[in-house]
């Protein structure tokens, strides 16, 4: 029975979900010395949406407040999910990336900030897709550079919860703070019913979704730190708290107990394991057979690795192949699922590791050979946590590459949506090849269609008006995202000339890594980012500007 002083509490209790992300930022920082950057009167909008048709917003759906924080230097970046369901495009990618690159700066420099992100988020905005997940890269990549100096706290507090490529964000933070409404999880139930059908998850079952995504089950299992009730006052203190805790000696996407939950696991049901048959020949097993100085080996049957002389250095070669014998049946084509996160985790530590002795020039090139349809859209998938299996596989490519691995990603065949965020996206250097059997995308195109409430005909039709919806791999690489695009005779099995087109570009690749940045600005200065990401380029200058 509820007493009177609980229905007391709950009156008095004011709702941080009813607040728009505005006043929610502002009413986590200290009353006094506060003040937003990049906000509405710079009218930074994106560029792509008033082509579609879509009435674009002066912020972006993205504000960005710095101030104190229990007495501590902080920014508080809030997504607002009224605008476009918080999806992350150009420009708002551009204020989170910015922001917690700038808090990095100041926290080198002494002056330690920590940051907060309230995760309100469908992840990648489909009307922007491409730029959409480059920017959510690029997010990842600022929050880690920032994580060992200052404290990054997550907040999931509303009913929209956090999807998509930014539920990976979500796993990289130092601390995640959830409440009972709030949902944490890679795939959106709708999405998974569109790429598995009803009977993997009907997404109108409610208390089902609630049950494997929601804030209690999140933190129960260790995916979320803090379960809190929907009230401002309460929500403030336990971010006061997380920032006072300082940087984890450990954290959550480096951790062990993940694995061996998952290892634990027996998926069950009627999709039977396949049983005996020699393994698959994918574009990826080809080609990575083809540059291999040897043999092919494997921790698990759906990641490959090899050898491959570049010149003078031993390159690492990664490759996520088909497993028909696969337990997990949604991760049995070559998707990046729970086992192929956590062991390319595992295999990108084991080389920072096995190198960390040799001096920076010495270290091992990491090559990500890609072909993959995507990350596995499945009920097990997300009940065990797939968004934090892949937030392992970025943390380590990031640590890698700034530990002075050249990470150079090779795309030859599918590269769509988390599995390309997962395995490719933190590559300082990205190649492709210009084929059309590459795709690269934020998402299938009937899934896309049916999240932004289109056809797949208009979505056709818009692409060929609007690059960043483009499958087209020349078009994507117009966008400033590919270091270069080579042209094979047989890029499904590659000849002994194409062979050596390859090594002589991962040649090259790795001597520009090596000159290189070792965070991902590289993008935003490459002359086709130049041309099409003018309005990113706004954002930093403005941001930065403002900052001081």
């Amino acid at each position: 029975m509820t007493s009177a002083t609980d229905w007391a509490a709950r009156l008095a209790r004011t709702s941080f979900i009813e607040l728009d992300a505005r006043a929610r930022a502002a009413a986590l920082l200290d009353d006094g010395a506060t003040h937003e950057l990049c906000g509405p009167f710079d009218r930074i909008e994106s560029p792509w949406l008033e082509p579609q048709g879509v009435v674009p917003q002066s912020d972006d759906g993205v504000v960005v407040f710095r101030g104190r924080l229990g007495g501590r230097p902080a920014v508080v970046i809030a997504i607002e999910q009224a605008f476009q369901g918080g999806g992350i495009g150009e420009v708002s990618g551009a204020k989170i990336a910015t922001a917690l690159s700038l808090a990095a700066r100041d926290s080198r420099g002494g002056a330690t900030t920590a940051a907060v992100l309230l995760l309100e988020t469908g992840g990648v905005r489909l009307q922007e897709a491409n730029l959409g997940l480059a920017t959510v890269a690029e997010v990842c990549s600022a929050l880690l550079e920032l994580r060992p100096l200052a404290p990054v706290v997550g907040v999931i507090a509303g009913a929209l919860g956090c999807f998509g490529g930014m539920s990976i964000a979500a796993g990289l933070c130092t601390k995640l703070i959830m409440t009972e409404e709030g949902r944490l999880g890679l795939d959106g139930p709708a999405v998974i019913e569109s790429e598995a059908g009803v009977a993997e998850l009907d997404a109108s079952d409610h208390p089902l979704i609630w049950s494997i995504t929601g804030g209690g089950t999140r933190t129960r299992t260790g995916l979320a730190d803090e379960l809190v009730l929907d009230d401002v006052a309460a929500l403030r203190s336990a971010v006061i708290g997380a920032v006072a805790q300082g940087v984890p000696a450990e954290h959550r996407s480096q951790r062990s107990e993940l694995r061996a939950r998952i290892e634990a696991a027996r998926p069950s049901g009627t999709h039977d394991v396949v049983a005996g048959g020699a393994p698959p020949m994918s574009r990826g097993r080809a080609w990575t057979q083809a540059l291999a100085d040897g043999g092919v080996n494997g921790g698990v049957p759906s990641l490959i690795t090899a050898d491959l002389t570049l010149g003078d250095d031993i390159a690492r070669i990664l490759t996520v192949v088909p497993d028909p014998h696969s337990p997990y049946h949604r991760a049995r084509r070559g998707q990046v699922g729970l086992r192929e996160g956590l062991a390319l985790a595992s295999e990108v530590t084991r080389t920072v590791t096995e190198d960390a002795h040799l001096p920076d020039e010495r270290r091992r090139p990491i090559v990500a050979l890609v072909d993959l349809p995507s990350q596995a859209y499945g009920r097990v998938e997300e009940t065990l946590g797939i968004h934090q299996t892949l937030a392992a596989a970025v943390d380590a490519y990031a640590t890698a590459r700034t530990a002075g691995h050249p990470v150079i990603a090779l795309i030859v065949g599918t590269a769509l949506s988390g599995g390309l965020l997962a395995h490719g996206f933190q590559a300082n250097q990205i190649l492709a090849l210009d084929d059309p059997g590459v795709l690269i995308h934020a998402m299938h195109k009937k899934a896309a269609a049916r999240v932004t409430l289109r056809t797949v005909a208009e979505l056709e039709e818009l692409a060929g008006r609007i690059v960043p919806l483009s499958y087209d791999v020349t078009d994507w690489a117009g966008l400033g995202l590919c270091d270069e695009l080579l042209t094979v005779e047989n890029a499904g099995d590659p000849t002994e000339r194409d062979v050596r087109k390859a090594k002589d570009a991962l040649t090259a690749a790795v001597a520009r890594a090596r000159r290189g940045p070792r965070d991902l600005s590289n993008r935003l200065d490459s002359p086709g980012a130049r041309r099409t990401r003018a309005a990113s380029h706004r954002v930093r200058e403005a941001l930065t500007s403002q900052w001081d």
